[in-house]
């Protein structure tokens, strides 16, 4: 896929520099003017240093978006790969997988809001955006697999399912805040309910 590893790469400068909190500042950036339309010199400006100096940390805006959307692509892949490693029961791997991609949605927020923005105009964005529909596709099957064992509604389609999930994990983005009300662990309690609910999957072997 040509991903970058952001943890293995991060390089060192200046204390305050690192690529890490520079990359905070960057996608808040990327979200506020939108990619394409942030310079270098914008960046720059918004860090506080010259040119050269995000040149020491990131060898091109590029890598600045390819390294911020493998925060959140990453994470999600890391839950499904353990997931269904981990995991012999549909409905078991899909508690699992809903669960653990709210906590990504609140621990990776800007990140996933940058990802959930593309509009597939450059090869990185392009290689994004098809890595988020294999993991749409892989919840698909999952739920095919659950309502092939009984525990998925036989009237819904598991495509269906599987963006509707997504959609509602991905909602949380817009309005979860860090120092708000709502722990990630009740937020991942909700929304398992809420899918519970609607998938009307078999009492003795839901969810929970």
């Amino acid at each position: 896929m040509g991903t970058v590893d952001a943890p293995q790469t991060a390089r060192r400068g200046r204390p305050g520099h690192d690529q890490n909190s520079m990359l905070e500042v960057i996608v808040q950036l990327f979200m506020d003017r939108g990619y394409d339309a942030s310079s270098l010199d914008m960046i720059a400006k918004r860090l506080g240093l010259s040119k050269s100096a995000v040149y020491h940390h990131f060898s091109s805006k590029a890598e600045m978006l390819e390294i911020a959307l493998e925060r959140a692509l990453g994470e999600l892949e890391r839950v499904f790969d353990e997931a269904e490693a981990e995991e012999t029961e549909a409905v078991v791997r899909i508690r699992r997988i809903v669960r653990e991609a709210v906590l990504v949605a609140c621990e990776r927020q800007q990140y996933l809001v940058l990802l959930l923005r593309l509009h597939g105009n450059s090869e990185v964005e392009l290689r994004a955006m098809a890595r988020r529909r294999e993991l749409t596709a892989r919840l698909s099957k999952t739920f095919a697999e659950a309502r092939a064992a009984g525990d998925l509604r036989d009237d819904m389609d598991p495509a269906l399912a599987a963006r509707l999930t997504f959609g509602l994990v991905n909602s949380l983005v817009e309005w979860y805040r860090p120092d708000g009300p709502d722990e990630p662990e009740a937020l991942a309690e909700g929304v398992l309910s809420y899918v519970r609910s609607g998938l009307r999957v078999n009492e003795e072997r839901d969810f929970r």
